[in-house]
């Protein structure tokens, strides 16, 4: 289960990097098609019309971002409760709440577009909880690695002497 876990939590970090190249991509796409005297609109984003200007880059952010990524953090939540390593539920639960508040972020950005500054911050938290999550349920599985190998055997004690016939008994 600790492989799993910490499976999982990996899968979280690397799928963040994942929404920040797609969201790189479908902007730089679109700053693209401005300069060369495009016009973004939504008509051009709802027809899916506009191949090679990175619309692909908003549909990779939206499956991975509000499917993916949750989806992820929840299994990472569900998992911790098997993995026998002190704080493993917590920062799954942690991971699973910055998750939630990343999710509620990207579809108020709309209406409040100043909420992108947090959702970009909350994305970088989102991957050190993550990491974090992993390295320490690695980092008890190598303790716990350690200290389940066998010590060395210690010099042999010498055995007593044998107490000799001549000895009187009391």
């Amino acid at each position: 289960m600790r492989k799993l876990y910490t499976g999982l939590a990996w899968t979280v970090a690397g799928a963040v990097v994942v929404q920040a190249a797609a969201i790189a991509f479908a902007f730089g796409g679109m700053l693209n098609l401005v300069s060369e005297g495009g016009v973004v609109d939504k008509a051009l984003l709802e027809s899916f019309q506009a191949g090679g200007v990175g619309e692909l880059g908003f549909m990779i952010h939206g499956v991975v971002g509000a499917g993916l990524i949750p989806l992820l953090a929840l299994a990472l939540l569900v998992v911790s409760f098997f993995v026998r390593v002190r704080g493993a539920r917590l920062w799954a639960a942690i991971v699973l709440g910055l998750v939630v508040l990343q999710v509620t972020l990207g579809f108020s950005i709309t209406d409040m577009p100043y909420l992108g500054l947090i959702h970009g911050a909350n994305a970088l938290a989102v991957v050190v909880a993550a990491s974090i999550a992993a390295m320490r349920v690695r980092r008890a599985a190598v303790v716990a690695a350690t200290d389940a190998s066998p010590a060395p055997d210690p010099a042999p004690e010498p055995a007593p002497e044998a107490a000799s016939p001549d000895a009187v008994s009391a």
